[in-house]
């Protein structure tokens, strides 16, 4: 803030000059002792000014509240903003509507793909919009070695970044065997952001006891990976954050509410981490998490505390999170604390948000160096044959609205050359073809849950490296799949008979796409319908959501990547058949 602004600022909190807007008879949410007050909310340029007084002079733009609630802007305190499918602007004309104005992004998705070009892209083109976005350096490109991915990003690449104000802290630490090792190269990333004044975000599912102290000392802050009570309350009494998610795939806030009481909320934060345009539309944003912690038990203003101070403090911001002096203008008006439907939004003092209407023209910047990257060679219908030397196997199993997944073991049926073919189980082919470097590695191994039949799914989305990744019971139908994706730079594909019922290309890294966020919600809407009345997905699976983290080597407990079979409690490959 300059002087002037400061002048004017001040000048305003004391009734020497207007307001630029106040908004009067409103009931504010104080976040600060969790009360409710009755007032009039005076606002200078992009910030809070005060509370007015006697004889204020009127400002010179009014807005009556007719005692609706006052609360500040939401903020998603870890998002992958890759996952939604779309560019930023785009996100941000989702998102915002919904009483989200701040998210802590971290952009390791497109980082995967592109390296320092694709942090470089999400900071320039979320700059100029009217959400404000916060990027999280990337700590893990690769996500892990076993697997290959479009980038490698070291301590020498952090350092070049992370001085910039925007980037508050290092990503989602997902090598937390790395820490807990001590392992070398880890500690320099670690060294690199502290010394640059930033913390790490965690990231360390079923990690409990000493390993989480060693976890907790390297500097951890918090974890959105809490998957029961038990590992919340583990965490909390540590003092470390603990943030509850409500995505698309993975819905956390049910089970781990229990471990927030008066004691401890105040390190308790909300998340999306992964959340499609459809979930958004339909569902909400942070304001979802909200109405879910509330209809569970949660009390409002505890909820509306963890969604806006929480997460200001969690990384310094002393500038948002508050309905207060000083503070940013971002704020939201709704009418009921339960239902919480988020009617207006204010950002940085302007209404960007009426009745659900987005009213701001943000910036949409091209991504130059960030389209076109498909790679893959040696490919054909040849490298899907799963040859095996036993029919007793290792399956992925998928566990319904979750990522993470179970090592299962069963008996599958052999054709006479001893290659896998399905019979009347629920087990199915699953594929990742490297799209990098042209290594042309083809990882294979079966899944179950899916409940497909007859056809193929593909996606260039599969985290964390996102390759090419195949589910399907024909060889040929998933070669058309694969190819489809190759042609078109990257995308989805749906196929049966091998024909192409259906596809999506993302011409940004492959995992984004510059489409308004209800053109994205309405063809991934269509390709699920697709996806099970054509090929019979269970109604009980997120097909999609679900299928790009079954190449995620860094959650329990069975993945696979480009390199084959993963398994994650072990941290290393193992083969299809069982020994």
């Amino acid at each position: 803030m300059e002087k002037k602004e400061l002048k004017k600022l001040i000048e305003t909190a004391t009734g020497k000059i207007p307001a630029d807007l106040c908004i009067k008879n409103a009931r504010i949410v104080n976040v600060f002792d969790r009360s409710i007050f009755d007032g009039d909310i005076y606002i200078c340029g992009s910030y809070i000014a005060g509370f007015g007084g006697k004889n204020f002079p009127q400002a010179k733009e009014v807005f009556d509240a007719k005692g609706s609630y006052i609360a500040p802007g939401l903020i998603d305190s870890h998002v992958h903003i890759e996952s939604s499918h779309l560019c930023p602007a785009e996100f941000s004309r989702i998102v915002v509507p919904h009483g989200t104005t701040t998210v802590f992004a971290d952009p390791h998705e497109i980082c995967n793909v592109c390296g320092l070009d694709g942090l470089d892209y999400m900071l320039k083109a979320s700059e100029n919009i009217t959400l404000k976005v916060f990027l999280q350096f990337p700590s893990c490109v690769p996500a892990t070695p076993f697997e290959n991915s479009g980038a490698v990003l070291g301590a020498k690449e952090i350092a070049s970044r992370i001085e910039n104000p925007r980037i508050p802290a290092l990503g989602e630490f997902m090598n937390y065997v790395g820490v807990c090792n001590a392992d070398d190269e880890v500690l320099e990333k670690i060294i690199t952001a502290k010394r640059a004044g930033k913390v790490f975000e965690g990231h360390c599912p079923y990690l409990s006891g000493s390993g989480l102290d060693a976890y907790i000392a390297a500097g951890a802050l918090s974890d959105h990976e809490c998957s029961t009570e038990e590992e919340a309350v583990e965490r909390l009494k540590r003092g470390m954050y603990v943030i509850l998610r409500e995505g698309t795939a993975c819905n956390d806030i049910k089970n781990l509410l229990p471990a927030v009481n008066e004691n401890n909320y105040h390190l308790c934060l909300f998340c999306t981490d992964d959340r499609q345009p459809s979930s958004i539309v339909n569902e909400g944003h942070i304001d979802n998490n909200i109405r879910v912690a509330v209809k569970n038990g949660l009390n409002p203003l505890t909820a509306i505390t963890m969604a806006t101070l929480n997460a200001a403090n969690c990384y310094g911001l002393r500038d948002r999170g508050a309905v207060a002096p000083g503070r940013l203008a971002d704020l939201i008006l709704f009418d009921d604390l339960n239902d919480f439907n988020v009617r207006k939004v204010w950002a940085s003092g302007k209404l960007v948000s009426d009745e659900g209407k987005y009213l701001a023209n943000d910036l949409y910047v091209k991504p130059e160096k960030v389209s076109g990257k498909m790679n893959v060679k040696n490919f054909s219908r040849e490298r899907l044959a799963l040859k095996l030397k036993s029919d007793r196997v290792r399956v992925i199993k998928i566990i319904p609205h979750e990522i993470v997944t179970e090592m299962a073991e069963a008996k599958v049926s052999l054709d006479k050359n001893g290659f896998w073919q399905r019979n009347s189980d629920d087990i199915i082919k699953i594929a990742v073809v490297e799209r990098h470097k042209g290594t042309g590695n083809v990882g294979l191994g079966l899944i179950q849950g899916f409940g497909l039949k007859g056809g193929a799914i593909a996606m260039t989305i599969a985290h964390d490296s996102h390759n090419i990744i195949v589910i399907g019971d024909s060889d040929v139908d998933m070669e058309t799949a694969v190819n489809c994706l190759i042609e078109m730079g990257g995308g989805m594909a749906i196929v049966k008979d091998g024909k192409i019922l259906s596809s999506f290309q993302h011409e940004i890294a492959g995992i984004m796409c510059s489409k308004s966020a209800f053109e994205v919600a309405d063809k991934i809407k269509e390709m699920k319908e697709i996806a099970r009345s054509q090929l019979c997905i269970s109604k009980d699976i997120a097909a999609f959501m679900t299928l790009c983290f079954m190449a995620l080597p860094v959650i329990p407990a069975l993945k696979i990547t480009d390199m084959g079979l993963f398994d994650v409690t072990q941290f290393k490959h193992v083969s299809v058949e069982l020994e």
